[in-house]
């Protein structure tokens, strides 16, 4: 930045800091919202490319263009309106009313790409003015004309928005005399009044995307949200009527044009409404007035989402663009908004920004509507807008906007979709707190309860089991011995559902028992914990398994631990049999003191001759071994050597039936079960199956020291099966 350039802005600042007591300057209806709508939507493609649309598709084709382009802002000028009608909105426009329901990331990935469109349209326009100007001065610098065009504009934003939006009246009423000199045209009706066009240049959808971004704009009054006196009511209000009385005008100059002129003349001469008109000169001064209003509203509204997102610390340099003057004035973001734009305009040609451009501004529609067709669709209390409008709005918006982006142009479409995904996983893993609440976790649990509700038509089959298990904790501040190994069984699908009983400390327990579970939760697995309120941990526990039987994603494995207490062997006991009463599964766990759980390689599975009580066991190998990336062992005992043969092939048809790896070893060990643990192979961890009646604790106590190892103790629920 030039130093003649810095001093005219501190100058301004002196000026500013000279008047006592400044008040921040809140903007009514018609200057903060219709006026900066209606000077961006009437821009450089109503005065030189309308011609041209008509031309190609006729009045009445020119007339489907309009409504079809028109249906898309009015779906996302309603979706706004009712939303806005609902929320406090913040700085920001767009970005405050997404980051409020959707999120600081959300909001963020699509904040900046708006800023830098609205930056790089600011730049586009004063191109579009140039161009204009250089008509009647051909003689001129464009580097000169563009940047003394920017720096005019700059200056008037800079001074303020109170001082913007006069200069944006006295352009509107450049405009409405532009308008009116070609109403009055003195040319005469052409003899053939054409209805439908023959698309001579380009087909309709390609006219269409020549056209659309006539009526893109209507974010400009929404972005000055942080400027208004009353959001609520200017935001529907001005952005509505600006559409409805823009729609009207460009229905109205395609009548005209195709009144007073030929088909090959509309496609011919883009300065057709200039030759046309009553008096060319204020048509010119319309033109310069549209590309420079547009570029006005632009750098109005870029700096403030620059700012609103820098109060949220979401952009780098937060702190510095974050600042305002006393007058709500974001001179910081301002200034860099006004670099950025300057630096476009050296670099030259932006069309390939321009598809861009257009392409996040209509993601940003397409969001505006999908925020409030979700937010309907939730059905929440908290959304009762005083401005309520129907479902198929919102729906018809976002889904308009889709088809809208690929018709346009495919390629940049994925390019925009693309950078706005990374954008939110850079966001994401920022991990940015906002102080408000949204609406995301209320989303997906509507989701999950109305999966849940499509769920229960259907019965739940084996085909679908994963490991789910129901884990008692009694004291949350010692017990953490198993943690890796519940975590190898339930990794990557499974869950946890833990739980303890106390009666005093309640809240104290709860932080125990969270951060016990905290790091099996951090490695993607669903993991839930409660602290019931009773005397008694047995009957406590009994409760929690009989209320968790009506539950949609209730547990299906009960986990306990066998210690050396032998008084707690009739609680053990009353739960394993609870849990057969509720079909759960159940596993014991009796942990080596010394061994634990070895390398976590080789997995052990002893197997009984026609015993029915071995999926869950098998399903749990299968699990331990994905995890531990290790091998299986399938053990079984033959009381005689002539049953070796016969054992062998039935481990070996059961490893097929059970498809289990390649690399399964088959051990079929004869003799006294006490001697063949000395012959078995090693074993990080030893799994066995549980008899169906009383439960054996001195055999559970005693084969993991035999073993060497810790051992699992395992009985079904009937509900599993590892043969599916």
């Amino acid at each position: 930045m030039s130093n003649e350039t810095k001093s005219i802005f501190s100058f301004l600042d002196k000026l500013k800091s000279g008047k006592k007591g400044v008040q921040a300057k809140k903007f009514d209806t018609f200057g903060g919202v219709f006026t900066p709508d209606v000077l961006t939507i009437l821009g450089v493609i109503m005065y030189l490319r309308l011609g041209w649309v008509v031309g190609n598709a006729g009045f009445l084709g020119a007339v489907a263009i309009i409504l079809l382009a028109k249906t898309v802002t009015i779906c996302t000028g309603l979706s706004m309106s009712s939303i806005t009608t609902n929320i406090k909105i913040g700085a920001g426009g767009a970005y405050s009313i997404i980051s409020k329901s959707l999120g600081l990331e959300a909001g963020g990935s699509i904040g900046i790409p708006l800023y830098i469109a609205q930056t790089l349209s600011a730049a586009l326009y004063i191109i579009g003015f140039t161009e204009g100007w250089l008509r009647v001065f051909p003689s001129h610098t464009p580097i000169i004309v563009s940047s003394i065009a920017w720096i005019s504009l700059l200056t008037i934003s800079y001074i303020s928005a109170q001082f913007a939006i006069r200069v944006q009246y006295i352009i509107m009423a450049i405009m409405g005399l532009s308008l009116l000199s070609f109403f009055f045209t003195p040319e005469k009706p052409v003899a053939d009044f054409v209805l439908i066009g023959k698309f001579e240049n380009a087909n309709f959808w390609q006219v269409f995307a020549i056209f659309f971004p006539a009526v893109t704009g209507i974010m400009a009054g929404a972005n000055m949200s942080g400027d208004l006196k009353d959001p609520r009511r200017s935001i529907p209000l001005g952005t509505m009527s600006s559409i409805f009385i823009t729609m009207v005008l460009y229905i109205v100059l395609a009548y005209v044009l195709t009144r007073i002129s030929s088909p090959e003349e509309l496609r011919s001469n883009q300065m057709i409404m200039v030759d046309k008109a009553f008096w060319g000169p204020v048509v010119i001064a319309g033109i310069m007035g549209a590309t420079l209003s547009s570029a006005l509203g632009s750098m109005l509204g870029a700096p403030r989402v620059l700012q609103a997102l820098s109060e949220q610390k979401t952009v780098p340099f937060h702190s510095i663009f974050a600042a305002k003057t006393k007058a709500n004035e974001p001179r910081n973001a301002i200034i860099f908004t006004g670099i950025v734009i300057e630096i476009a305009l050296i670099l030259g040609d932006l069309n390939f920004l321009a598809s861009l451009i257009t392409m996040f501004f209509l993601i940003t529609y397409g969001m505006l509507n999908l925020v409030v067709f979700i937010e309907q669709s939730m059905k929440i209390i908290s959304f009762r807008p005083t401005f309520q409008i129907p479902r198929f709005v919102p729906f018809l918006g976002a889904v308009g906007c889709a088809l809208i982006m690929f018709l346009i142009d495919p390629v940049f479409s994925f390019i925009a979709i693309i950078t706005i995904v990374a954008l939110y996983i850079w966001l994401a893993r920022r991990e940015l707190h906002a102080d408000w609440g949204d609406i995301r976790g209320g989303l997906f649990l509507v989701i999950a309860e109305r999966a849940s509700r499509l769920s229960a038509k259907f019965p739940r089959h084996q085909i679908t089991w994963k490991p789910d298990l129901l884990l008692p904790v009694e004291n949350p501040e010692l017990w953490a011995g198993p943690l890796l190994l519940i975590r190898n069984i339930t990794y990557p699908s499974g869950s946890i559902f833990g739980f303890t009983v106390k009666n005093e400390n309640v809240e104290q327990t709860q932080s125990a028992l969270k951060e016990l579970l905290t790091p099996i939760e951090e490695q993607g697995i669903i993991v839930n914990s409660v602290v019931l309120e009773d005397n008694d941990f047995l009957h406590g526990a009994k409760l929690v398994i009989q209320t968790l039987k009506g539950g949609t994603f209730r547990p299906n494995v009960l986990f306990l631990t066998i210690g050396e207490n032998k008084l707690k062997d009739d609680t053990i006991e009353q739960l394993v049999v609870q849990a057969d009463r509720y079909e759960l599964g159940t596993i014991i766990l009796r942990q080596h003191p010394r061994m634990a759980y070895g390398m976590q390689k080789n997995v052990n599975l002893w197997l009984r001759d026609k015993s029915p009580n071995w999926h869950l066991a098998m399903l749990i190998t299968l699990q331990l071994q994905l995890n531990w990336e290790g091998k299986i062992n399938l053990v079984t005992v033959a009381d005689d050597k002539k049953d070796e043969r016969r054992l062998h092939n039935f481990l070996q048809n059961l490893s097929d039936q059970a498809r289990l790896p390649s690399m399964t070893d088959f051990y079929v060990l004869t003799g006294s079960f006490k001697e063949t643990i000395k012959e078995a192979p090693h074993g990080d961890i030893n799994i066995f199956g549980l008899a169906q009646d009383k439960l054996p604790f001195d055999f559970i106590r005693g084969v993991s020291e035999l073993t060497r190892s810790s051992c699992i103790f395992v009985k079904d629920s009937g509900q599993e099966s590892a043969l599916v």
